[in-house]
């Protein structure tokens, strides 16, 4: 359920909802510099309010056009100040979503198209000029929130500010750590695999098969479908094995077989511009058997031994076995909560496998071996420790001076947010339609007797 939630809001707010402006009659509502507000636009974020709240505040529509024209300003500013983005970077971000959606669909295209009613390529060009205007807005922000940070005794003030009868109220949550660890692939598999691949290289080598046909019969990943062509690619994109190999090539030339953490891969240059680089691959998995995962599990409890009788500390433990991967592994083992960007989680907002797994236990006490996959479907074993509990309570500074640190650079990002539409927006166009006549919000848009009148 929680990657179907993921999945929809992801759709939604990223890719747009294909109904909603089939369905309106569009029109311009409002101007602002060089860019136009389509009622399309509004409507689909009410439409998305409405999906994820219910019923909808009477100012709602007003509060969203309010944030549609700050978003347009900023677009405008951004093209104001040359601020770039590539092409190269749009179609990094369209192949990655594309991508993420396709993992939740199993990869099944024929899914995906009929969810959406086109080819992927169709939906990349319908949106990649969105996508773009996204960045753009993104890099503006950025540069406008650079500076903002809030040092302790402005947490403390803010803290202070905020009425005694209106402090949060917070569930219990805990802090978890974990240490993840992937099976091995036996060394028959591991054979069979290098061996597949080294007969693909030489059949293509040889001008029996070609590169293109032999990634969409054998690779094991989803740009099989298009002959493994991972387009274009800068630096740090590729994991670092994948990537060294790749950087060595000629144009036209074909790795060896090397191996990476997703598993065994023959790559083909096909292009170099600068740093970055444009290259297609097969992708060869090997089968983990059960054989591999009982190993694993047993290699784990022997871990938790270690751990439970205090030969080791978890810690340790973490920098000695844990996958480097994973990002806990450079936070001590300390799981991040992904909603909040700290390392506190409420009991309802843990995955299942996790809850269960420390349902029971007491506070520095080590799970037994808990199976789990990665988001693309990787088996994966974790050891879960639980190291801090805290009961319900109001907020404080003490327990959640991290969430309160949150909040007070949030208004003061707001702050500066609205000090700078203030300032820009006396030096811009701005026109918005008389439906709107009735938002006090929108004043501040309304200067010089711009706004249309009835």
């Amino acid at each position: 359920m929680r990657n179907l939630s993921v999945l929809l809001l992801f759709l939604v707010a990223v890719m747009g909802t294909l109904s909603a402006q089939k369905q309106v009659i569009d029109k311009v509502t409002a101007t602002v510099g060089g860019e136009l507000v389509l009622l399309s636009e509004v409507e689909e974020q009410i439409s998305l309010m409405q999906a994820q709240n219910g019923q909808l505040p009477a100012d709602a529509r007003c509060n969203i056009m309010d944030q549609v024209l700050i978003t347009k300003l900023l677009l405008n500013q951004a093209k104001l100040d040359s601020i770039e983005v590539t092409d190269i970077e749009v179609e990094e971000q369209l192949n990655a979503r594309i991508d993420r959606i396709l993992s939740y669909m199993n990869g099944d295209i024929a899914q995906f198209e009929a969810y959406y009613g086109q080819t992927i390529s169709a939906v990349k060009d319908q949106f990649r000029e969105d996508l773009k205007s996204q960045l753009l807005v993104e890099r503006m922000r950025g540069q406008i929130m650079s500076n903002v940070t809030v040092t302790p005794s402005e947490v403390k003030t803010f803290f202070a500010q905020i009425p005694k009868d209106s402090l949060p109220y917070f569930n219990s949550e805990v802090e978890i750590g974990e240490i993840v660890y992937k099976p091995k692939v036996n060394s028959v598999e591991r054979k069979r695999s290098i061996n597949l691949l080294d007969s693909l290289r030489t059949m293509i080598m040889e001008e029996q098969q070609t590169f293109e046909e032999m990634a969409k019969k054998f690779s094991d990943d989803g740009s099989a479908r298009i002959g493994g062509d991972l387009g274009w690619a800068k630096r740090g994109k590729y994991v670092p094995d994948f990537e060294a190999a790749a950087y060595k090539l000629e144009k036209n030339e074909i790795s060896p077989v090397i191996e990476s953490q997703f598993g065994f891969h023959i790559i083909q240059m096909l292009d170099r511009r600068g740093n970055s680089i444009h290259v297609r691959h097969i992708l060869v998995k090997p089968e983990i058997t059960d054989a591999d995962l009982e190993k694993a599990k047993v290699h784990l409890d022997s871990i938790r031994n270690l751990v439970e009788v205090d030969s080791m500390s978890f810690s340790l433990a973490v920098k000695f076995f844990s996958d480097e991967e994973e990002q806990s592994y450079n936070n001590d083992g300390r799981m991040v909560n992904p909603a909040t960007g700290n390392t506190f989680f409420e009991i309802g907002d843990l995955d299942p496998d996790i809850y269960f797994a420390i349902d029971t236990l007491k506070l520095r006490q080590v799970s037994q071996p808990v199976a789990f996959r990665d988001p693309i479907g990787e088996p994966f074993f974790r050891l879960v420790q639980v190291q801090s509990r805290t009961t319900p309570h109001k907020a404080n500074l003490q327990q959640d001076y991290s969430k309160i640190r949150q909040a007070a650079i949030q208004s003061k990002q707001n702050e500066y947010i609205t000090k700078w539409v203030a300032e820009t927006v006396g030096a811009t166009f701005v026109k918005i339609d008389a439906m709107y006549n009735g938002c006090p919000v929108l004043e501040k848009w309304d200067k010089d007797g711009r706004r249309a009148r009835p």
